[in-house]
């Protein structure tokens, strides 16, 4: 009896280690390889609309990986959100995840042209 015991508290053990692994990896806020391609056309041709097809400005300034470099991911990733008050920048919360303005604000940082 003891040993099936043992045996049933393993296996919820590895369940449980098994859903937090895949919760840690929800977490980690990398959307999906097709997601990833969508965001990339994405800041293509949305944000290349005001930042340039280059993202070497145009209406807005440019945002290239040289451009933005030494700014803090984070911040990019509220100003993708949120826009900036007084320019034309808009927020794209209403069609962007935290994690996917993140991957964004990342991409942005680490793409050259």
């Amino acid at each position: 009896m003891e040993l099936s015991l043992i045996r049933t508290v393993l296996r919820a053990g590895r369940a449980v280690a098994l859903l937090l692994l895949v919760a840690g990896a929800a977490d980690a806020g990398s959307p999906l390889p097709e997601r990833q391609a969508e965001l990339r056309h994405m800041v293509r041709q949305d944000c290349g609309s005001c930042h340039g097809l280059r993202l070497t400005g145009g209406l807005g300034r440019a945002i290239t990986s040289e451009a933005l470099a030494g700014r803090d991911p984070v911040d990019l990733m509220d100003v993708i959100l949120d826009g900036m008050p007084g320019t034309a920048m808009p927020g794209w919360r209403p069609l962007l995840t935290e994690e996917e303005a993140r991957w964004i604000a990342d991409y942005l940082l680490t793409e050259s042209e």
